[in-house]
């Protein structure tokens, strides 16, 4: 395995700090949705909407984001997303009632937008197609974490009962400043080196006659089709297992669904690195279909598991389900050019996460004893069309490949 030069693994450490924490960022309000709603009086349909009101700008902003990206350059737009993030959960901390946290999480979501284009691209872009799947494998276990620290976070913070919500997103402001500055120290670096040595191209850059629209844009809908699981999945997750008959009497039911989802959540990233691993040029396509099509059997155990075996089923599918984004984001790079990375990324991300932005609304209309058994259902049949779109994928690779 190739290994990756130390000042590019720093910086693809620092970027997938930043990654860490938009899903802390992105994950705080599935963690505390519940008390929300308690607070505010609103039941899971207003919180499934709120969490909506946060993805949808998520995942339209992001094409936007490219664009800037590829124009002003990654690093400064990372800093404007982690500052942005910030100022928003002050903002979120002292929101006097629903209508105007809606207000915030929509602004929130639009900062954090910025995020995906920006950072893949950059990491993209600093590595080699030998590199890059263990780069991504890398960003994709640490943003994993982070996608895990949001609900163990809210365990250790709610365990006492002294603290709520809002002192939640109060907290994820210090880290988001840190990073922020971290980043401005390396762009001030890499301005320097830039006047040192000129950037080359990306070895894999694709020319703009060469991209196959087509193929791309298979890819996208399958990432779309995966994002909508995802958004019903990650948004009622905590509530999910709070029903697993797992809680011992001396632990709060905030703290200790949380403490649930946290564990679920690093198998998670126990499936990016497995999936890191495999990522190789030529087998990229095969593992997407695989891993999409591997979504299907635990989202159908999930709609009709009970007791503890509802924990169980929900770790086999973030183990399967989170393997899919270094597959995926390493087939995105291959069809666009290093000069227009992150704006495919931001296409690519705009798609995924706002379509997904629905899958919190879908998974909110449905209430009482059937609810689950119909959600995730529906998800295991929206898993398989997912993955018959990657197949459709290969098959425009392989009709490729006996044309030339």
């Amino acid at each position: 395995m190739t290994r990756m030069p130390a000042s590019t693994f720093r910086l693809v450490l620092l970027i997938s700090c930043a990654h860490a924490l938009v899903h802390m960022f992105e994950l705080a309000l599935p963690a505390v949705e519940q008390m929300i709603g308690d607070e505010y009086g609103v039941g899971k349909a207003s919180t499934g909407a709120l969490g909506m009101v946060w993805r949808l700008p998520f995942g339209l902003g992001a094409v936007l984001a490219g664009f800037l990206a590829d124009r002003y350059g990654s690093r400064p737009l990372l800093i404007v997303y982690l500052i942005g993030c910030s100022i928003t959960a002050v903002l979120a901390r002292w929101a006097p009632s629903f209508n105007i946290l809606l207000l915030v999480m929509l602004a929130m979501g639009c900062f954090a937008s910025i995020y995906h284009p920006a950072g893949l691209s950059l990491i993209s872009r600093e590595t080699t197609p030998e590199t890059r799947g263990s780069a991504l494998g890398l960003h994709g276990i640490i943003g994993s974490l982070g996608i895990a620290g949001a609900p163990f976070g809210a365990m250790l913070l709610f365990s006492s009962g002294d603290l709520g919500w809002r002192d939640y997103y109060l907290i994820l402001t210090f880290p988001a400043m840190l990073i922020a500055g971290l980043l401005w120290l390396d762009e001030l670096r890499h301005r320097k080196a830039i006047k040192a040595s000129p950037i080359k191209p990306s070895p894999d850059a694709a020319p703009e006659e060469a991209i196959c629209w087509n193929r791309y844009l298979t890819l996208v809908s399958a990432g779309a089709l995966s994002g909508f699981v995802y958004g019903a999945f990650m948004h009622f997750l905590p509530r999910y297992l709070d029903t697993a008959g797992l809680r011992p009497e001396d632990w709060t039911p905030a703290s200790f669904r949380n403490a649930l989802a946290a564990v679920v959540l690093v198998f998670g990233a126990i499936g990016q690195g497995i999936a890191g691993r495999l990522c190789r040029p030529g087998r990229l396509e095969f593992l997407l279909v695989v891993v999409l099509f591997g979504n299907v059997p635990p989202l159908l155990w999930m709609a009709f598991a009970e007791g503890p075996s509802r924990f169980v089923a929900a770790c086999v599918l973030a183990v399967v389900h989170f393997m899919n984004q270094p597959v995926y984001n390493s087939l995105i790079a291959q069809h666009i050019p290093s000069s227009r990375r992150s704006l495919g990324y931001g296409f690519s991300n705009m798609m995924c996460f706002g379509i997904g932005a629905f899958g919190s609304l879908f998974a909110g209309q449905f209430d009482g004893e059937s609810a689950d058994t119909i959600v995730y259902g529906c998800l295991a049949g929206i898993a398989a069309a997912a993955g018959l779109f990657a197949v459709y994928s290969m098959m425009i690779r392989d009709q490729k490949q006996q044309a030339a």
